[in-house]
This record gives structure tokens, sequence and C-alpha cells, in this order.
């Protein structure tokens, strides 16, 4: 069945203004095939809709069936409900100890190591002192966004750090807007100065960043640039910075600093962020995470206007584009980045053919003339598609996960984009072991690009697919 976000055909009436008429606002979106919307805009409208002849009983019946046949499947209609199979689920099955070793796993997943000198993994039994510094160092409730559930226990960074070293803590600031008189950076520089290591906690929270509230700036909030240049310089030991956030930074300052180990990404983790982040600084979990963003300049935010949907770059008004598929300017980080603590090396062991023959009907026009595509549908996509194999192999000395990201560059046909992520595998080996990655290339739904007009089209020519350092390229013919 096709559900609505909350609200939606009411804001598609009453603020974009798409139709005249809540009527036909109701009748258009079930026409269309919505079957239920999150709200109660259909609740009020369709009887009226119906009514003026701008939708028939039968759309109506269409919708209700589908919600009826999901409602059946789910068993609303088998019987008292607590005799059957998930009748006796209750609060008692939330917080088991599975459940919050999966938070705790989730979390570990997810984090992203952006750098790291060398620092990382740290030893905890060498360290006495570790200054746990920053607004998010003991944050709770931010660690679970928005959206959230209620959480079995909070496991905040600095609890999870302090289960292993004596911490020191310092908020630096008295809360993540960091503005005025809200900096104490004396106390901070104090503690960093008389640990072994110093772990800086800061990003964003509900207050900087949620629905209906967006960032202006790219930069660290308020003065936490400032807190963590005095901390890292003051710092007796390596500083490990953490950034905790759902959106990017840019952080360009603490990458390029001499005075900064390692930096961690770990979003908004969970109720067991701080243990999952222990793990992967004292090093019982390698960090195999991956960027699910662009990391853009500051300077992006004043070039690039909130309003301005186009994702294509324009380089007459020096327009930079949108995302990882078509930005051509400079990143702080880009998408799919990610370090480990071990090395992995792969090898294409099953290639595709050089090039790949689409058969088109005799009255096809590309058969008597050149075209930069076709369209990406009918009978020549039928069956048309490759595989390809990869062996990766963990040459360190840590066990560790790794998530092989297949890319395609296509040709230039159509403003197409510079590389797309055609999917991703996650192979977890031990040190000395290869484990072999497979990929589908369907040639119509993986490597078509979008026209000017908005059709799919596979454009004609070289596709060059690509993982890592590895490349292969893929002339598709006709």
């Amino acid at each position: 069945y096709i559900v609505s976000d909350c609200d939606s055909v009411d804001v598609l009436y009453t603020q974009q203004h798409y139709t005249k008429t809540p009527e036909e606002a109701a009748a258009i979106t079930i026409k269309s095939g919505l079957d239920l919307n999150c709200g109660n805009f259909l609740a009020q409208h369709t009887v009226a809709a119906v009514q003026a002849g701008e939708l028939s009983e039968e759309d109506v019946d269409r919708a209700i069936t589908n919600n009826f046949i999901m409602l059946m499947r789910l068993g609303f209609f088998d019987g008292d409900p607590r005799e059957l199979a998930f009748g006796s689920l209750g609060p008692k099955d939330v917080c088991t100890s599975s459940n919050r070793e999966l938070a705790r796993e989730t979390a570990r997943q997810g984090i992203v190591l952006l750098k790291n000198n060398g620092a990382l993994p740290l030893s905890a039994k060498s360290i006495k002192s570790m200054a746990v510094i920053g607004p998010n160092a003991n944050a709770s409730f931010t660690m679970i966004g928005n959206y959230e559930g209620t959480p079995c226990k909070y496991t905040t960074p600095l609890q999870g750090l302090g289960a292993s070293v004596n911490t020191v803590y310092q908020p630096g600031c008295t809360n993540v807007g960091c503005s005025g008189n809200s900096l104490q950076l004396s106390t901070a520089v104090a503690a960093a100065a008389s640990a072994d290591v110093t772990v800086l906690v800061v990003g964003a929270d509900q207050s900087i960043e949620r629905e209906s509230l967006d960032r202006t700036s790219l930069l660290l909030p308020g003065q936490q640039t400032q807190l963590v240049s005095a901390v890292a310089n003051a710092s007796r030991g390596p500083v490990i910075l953490v950034v905790m956030s759902g959106g990017p930074f840019d952080i360009s300052f603490a990458k390029a600093s001499d005075k900064i180990s390692a930096i961690l990404w770990v979003g908004y983790p969970g109720e067991a962020g701080g243990a999952a982040l222990a793990d992967i600084i004292f090093g019982s979990h390698n960090p195999s995470g991956r960027l699910p963003v662009t990391w853009y300049p500051a300077s992006y935010a004043d070039t690039v206007k909130m309003t301005d949907m186009r994702m294509r770059p324009d380089t007459s008004t020096g327009y930079p584009g949108r995302t990882y598929r078509f930005y051509t300017g400079d990143t702080v980080f880009a998408f799919g980045d990610g370090l480990s603590y071990t090395k992995m090396s792969h090898q294409l062991v099953s290639a595709p053919p050089s090039y790949v023959s689409m058969q088109l009907a005799e009255d096809h026009p590309c058969r008597a003339e050149e075209c930069a595509s076709v369209e990406a549908a009918s009978d020549h996509c039928e069956d048309l598609a490759f595989d390809v194999k990869l062996r990766v192999r963990n040459a360190g000395e840590v066990a560790g996960a790794h998530s092989v990201l297949l890319f395609s560059s296509p040709p230039s046909a159509h403003n197409a984009p510079a590389k797309h992520l055609l999917g991703f595998e996650k192979v977890s080996l031990a040190p000395g072991e290869a484990g072999t990655v497979a990929f589908r290339v369907d040639v119509c739904r993986d490597l078509s690009v979008v026209d000017e007009l908005g059709g799919r089209k596979v454009a004609l020519g070289g596709h060059t697919l690509h993982v890592g350092d590895l490349k292969h390229t893929v002339e598709l013919r006709v």
C-alpha cells in the first residue's frame, strides 16, 4: 500500500497550491495511487470529492482494499491478538541484552574514522588520565537525534571512555551553541594540559539542526572552533576530535592540524553511542563506517543558495553543483570516505567484457543513425547484465570489516553525473584473510542516466567502473 508523509496532502493544497480546492487534492492523490494519508485530510475531504464527481467510489474502494489486505496480512482479523504470534510482546522484550548489544553494534558500524596519524587505537593500560572535553562529551538525549524512541539506558561518551580509564571532564562550553559567555576555555585548557590524552566531543544537537531548523553555516557552532584549537594547542598528549552531528561541518583546520591526531564522526549514535565510541577509540572494534554525504567547505553555504535546487554545475556562473555525483569543488571529506586500523587491497577477479552490445529492434532509429543514448526500456534491455567480482584481502594485522563501494562514471551525454554509486557490500576479514565480493550490474537499471526531459537513457560509449583505485571500462554499443 502507498502512504503519504504526514500532512503531505494538506501541504499540497494549502501551501504548495497545487490544486484549487481540497476536494481536488483528495481526488488527484487517490487517483494517482495513494491508499492512505498520514493525517486527517482525506477523512475530511474524500466524500465531498466523490459527491462532486472528481473521484469515483471505485478509486476509493481500491485504496481501502489495499489497506485491508495489509491489515489481514498483519493478522488484525485473526482473533484475540494476545493469542497470536506477537501477542505476548511487551516492555520486557525491548531492553533485552541482545537488543542493547544491537544498539551498540549499530553505533560501532556507523562511526567513521576520518583522520588518524597513528594515535588510534589507544592503549587503555598506558593511560593514567584522559581529558574528556566538549559540549557533547557527556551528551545523552542528543545522541538519539529526533523522531526518537525511549532509550533503555544511555551510555554517554564520558561514561563509555570512563569505563576503561580515569577521566577528567570539562564541557568547554555550557551548551552546544557555545556563544558569548558560555565558553569556558581556561578550565578546558588546564584539563588538556595535565592529561595523557584528550578526547574532544563537539558538533551539534537539536538546538542547531532539526526539522524546520536549518543551519546557515557549515562551521562548528559558536566558539567551538576556538575551543578545539586552544585545547589542542595546550594538550600534553594526543588529541582525538569527535564530531557528533547529523550534517557535515567544515573542520579543515582540524584536518590540517598536527596537534589533532585523529578525527571521528559518530553521527547521532543512539543510546549506546558512548560505549561504541570507546570500543573504537580503544581498539576492541575496528572502524568500518563510510561518510554518507559530502563534507563541503564553509564557502559552499555562501555559493549555493538553499532554494537553488540545481544538481548539475554551471561553469558560466561558478555554480559548483550538488552531491558527490555532480559537485566540482573542493571537499573537506568526500562521500564514501572512511579509514580503518588495517589495510585492505582489492583485486579484480572476474571482469565484465570490454564491450556490451545492445540488440535494437529493426525499426529503431539508432540502427540507422548515430545516437548518444538509447531509452532504458524495451526489449533491448532484456537480460542485459554482467557480473563484477573482486577479491578483497586484509593486508594488515587487525581484523576488520570493509565496505566495498562500486561506482560508475558514465559518458558525458545528457549532463550525466561524474560518477554514481551502483552498490556496496560489506565483508569481514581476519588478518591475511581474503574474501570475494560480487556485484550484478543491470545495464539499463544501473548504467542509465536521466535526460533533459526526465526520461531514463543508457548513454552509449565507455562506462568506467571503479572500486578504490581499481578501474575497468565497459563500452556500450548498439
